[in-house]
């Protein structure tokens, strides 16, 4: 069982920046690809990046493109997303999910994280 633990989340101003991090229990490189996904309140859950086991592939969220980078240190075990100028619609709590294949459905995730709260404020 492979155990995903996001940190990072928090209040911010819209048009500021927070940096997510998922550290996980195994090597990532064994996990494979990995991905980030959100849900606000009363919304599904939405995909918003993921990368590929070696960090050369990454797929974006059309809403996010540009302002939120994804990446992967895989001798610490542990993926980023660097979210800049933040929406109050990027508010959300912030799922890490954990391969093996690089997709953006979620279903195809096969560990989860247990979420980070990031709240943007007008």
């Amino acid at each position: 069982q492979v155990t995903l633990v996001e940190s990072g989340g928090g209040l911010v101003q819209a048009g500021g920046s927070l940096r997510l991090s998922c550290a996980t229990s195994e090597r990532t490189r064994n996990i494979g690809a990995m991905g980030w996904f959100r849900q606000a309140p009363g919304k599904e859950r939405q995909f918003v990046a993921a990368i590929g086991w070696s960090g050369s592939f990454t797929y974006y969220a059309d809403s996010v493109k540009v302002r939120f980078t994804i990446s992967r240190d895989n001798s610490k075990n542990t993926v980023y997303l660097e979210m800049n100028s933040l929406k109050p619609e990027d508010t959300a709590v912030y799922y890490c999910a954990a391969g093996p294949e690089l997709t953006v459905v979620g279903s195809a995730y096969r560990y989860w994280g247990q979420g980070t709260q990031v709240t943007v404020s007008s």
